[in-house]
């Protein structure tokens, strides 16, 4: 099934961080994205509306016929790839103005505008999918091959693969009206936890789900000690209720599951990516046989926070061990690091990513109502976009240009290469390209940067990225595994068997170095990702992806950088694991896996001699 284009493509790292801001309207245009690349005028995107509610209506006058002749197929697929491209640019231009400013009304008005008239145009079509999985396998087969399909032969082979899970006509609009409703636990976690709860405040300042990660980063162990347990005791006072959110969460998931005929509820996660469940599996067994890297950068942590004979408290293992250095980088600076960091992806790459970064793609820095963090927003039609909140003494905010930076080339590349209904790669791929820029940007500082307490920062910040993005997810990934399995196993999700579950994770990842408080199992009710069933794995994959293929790249030749390019170039062409493994990472094995093990233990290494 096509993803609905009600939003665009969407990657982002939350670096979320308070302060006094200037409002829209006094940040410098050229600080600000171009829209023009989607629509030249309001006029225009109101014209798309028209356009989305006239494609809707020409489809839903083809039901019954599609299977009538190729004709009719053809005719039905291009009308289709027109209200999809025009639902995405339209989508992509209401969603980027209220990134921009959340607070403009007329921007909340696009948005509520766009949702409905998509949301009216998606129910009017809600057919089509049902209906083009009706057609005899022989006849549609014969159709596909032919010339005048090419645009259309790998989206159809891929929903046609999906055939044995597609309900009839009646089952699917059914499922589709519950889709609202089927958000109602992540809603009400969301609620709870970011808005109703009341955690507090710490040292004269609010404690927050958002604001959690900044205390616990502070330099005071009272302060994160304090932090950490205000926040954890108000789950306590709540356990029940979020414990029962969650376990309803999973029980929607296997009873989805169920309705269409899987197996189990992560065979209906993995099935459309056409991913293998040993894939997942072999994550988890390959890193829980190489936890030692991890226990060891867990004691070389307690050491380097001189806490003698203490052990090391949950709330110690994110206080950096390398306070932030002062490194001052203006934004058009930084956009020429990325120039020279990236140079081994050769001059088409770098020129077309530092001119889009200077012109017009990125919307750089902060003002009121604007979405906090950073995140790329590609879509087939105009600029791949990206939002950074971007602070020239944050050394970090390099990285994370360089990582949205990623991501839009991902999706310049996917778009030049691939017709519409093909070029949408997924999110088991789409980390890759964004962390391989990372790599290569860690590289070039290491080679280049003189202040070797600067360096000590990269190595320790580069270290405390993979645990956070191998190691952890992968802990989460096992956790979502085993709460779903118990459920399909007759296991019912009481508070005490998601706490011990979750427990015995904390005591096997963490090692002996640290010890927990009575509340450091309730982490588990915390993770807004668990709500997205079978998501956090792709983080894990990702980036031993992408610490595979920037070696390659970096120690190989022209076929290896060609392959690289042809994996950014493939879009949705291929499922991932070909996609990858044409590239030179074979996913389906272990060694990506283990290869990213080596690059974290060798890191800890270089930070014991650093720090």
């Amino acid at each position: 099934m096509t993803n609905s284009c009600r939003y665009p493509i969407l990657f982002f790292m939350d670096t979320t961080e308070t302060k006094k801001i200037p409002l829209r309207a006094e940040v410098a245009q050229k600080d600000k994205w171009d829209l023009t690349s989607l629509f030249k005028s309001d006029r225009e995107w109101e014209d798309s509306l028209k356009q989305i509610t006239a494609c809707a209506k020409e489809i839903a006058a083809l039901k019954g016929t599609l299977g009538a002749s190729k004709e009719n197929l053809l005719k039905a697929l291009k009308l289709f790839e027109k209200f999809e491209q025009t639902a995405e640019i339209s989508g992509s231009y209401a969603f980027l103005l209220t990134a921009g400013d959340a607070g403009d009304s007329a921007n909340q008005d696009k948005e509520g505008r766009y949702m409905m008239c998509a949301s009216q145009a998606e129910t009017e079509i809600s057919f089509f999918v049902p209906e083009l999985q009706t057609i005899p396998d022989e006849k549609i087969n014969q159709w596909l091959g032919e010339k005048e399909f090419d645009d259309y032969r790998i989206f159809m082979q891929k929903l046609l693969r999906m055939k044995p899970f597609i309900l009839s006509e009646k089952e699917e609009r059914i499922l589709a009206m519950q889709a609202e409703s089927s958000e109602t636990a992540h809603k009400a976690f969301s609620m709870l936890t970011n808005v109703d709860l009341d955690f507090g405040t710490v040292n004269g300042k609010p404690l927050s789900q958002t604001s959690l990660s900044s205390f616990l980063e502070d330099d005071d162990r009272e302060i994160r000690k304090e932090a950490y347990t205000k926040f954890y005791n108000t789950f306590d006072a709540h356990k029940n209720t979020i414990a029962a959110l969650y376990a309803g969460s999973v029980n929607l998931d296997i009873y989805q599951s169920k309705v269409r005929g899987y197996n189990s509820s992560i065979e209906a996660a993995l099935f459309p990516d056409k991913v293998p469940l040993e894939v997942y599996k072999n994550l988890i067994a390959t890193v829980r046989a190489n936890l030692a890297p991890l226990h060891r950068y867990y004691s070389i942590r307690r050491k380097i926070l001189k806490l003698g004979d203490q052990p090391l408290r949950h709330y110690d293992v994110y206080v950096p061990l390398v306070k932030n250095v002062k490194k001052i980088t203006p934004f058009d600076e930084a956009v020429e690091v990325l120039r020279s960091a990236l140079a081994p992806l050769g001059s088409e790459y770098t020129d077309t990513l530092c001119s889009g970064l200077k012109g017009g793609w990125v919307d750089r820095y902060e003002n009121q109502g604007k979405r906090s963090g950073a995140f790329s927003a590609g879509a087939y039609t105009g600029y791949p976009y990206i939002l950074t909140n971007y602070k020239d003494e944050v050394l970090r905010d390099v990285f994370t240009l360089a990582h949205e930076g990623g991501h839009s080339m991902h999706s310049w590349y996917s778009a030049k290469s691939n017709p519409f209904l093909q070029y949408n790669y997924t999110i088991f791929e789409a980390e890759v390209a964004s962390t391989f820029n990372e790599e290569l940007l860690f590289r070039y500082y290491m080679q280049n940067e003189k202040d070797e307490q600067v360096k000590a920062w990269l190595v320790s910040s580069r270290a405390a990225d993979i645990l956070a993005t191998l190691y952890r997810q992968t802990m989460f990934a096992e956790y979502e595994l085993k709460t779903h399995e118990l459920v399909e196993n007759g296991t019912p999700l009481s508070l005490d068997v998601l706490r011990s579950e979750y427990k015995k994770l904390l005591v096997a990842y963490f090692g002996d170095e640290v010890a927990f408080e009575e509340t450091s199992d309730l982490e588990g009710l915390r993770i807004p990702h668990f709500y997205n069933a079978f998501y956090v794995y792709k983080y894990a994959t990702g980036i031993s992806a992408a610490l595979a293929l920037a070696e390659r790249v970096c120690s190989g030749g022209k076929a290896e950088k060609d392959a690289y390019f042809g994996f950014l170039k493939s879009g949705g062409s291929k499922y991932p694991i070909e996609s990858l493994k044409a590239a030179g990472v074979d996913m389906a094995t272990t060694a990506p896996i283990e290869s990213a093990i080596g690059v974290f233990s060798n890191l800890v290494n270089d930070l014991e001699k650093l720090v």
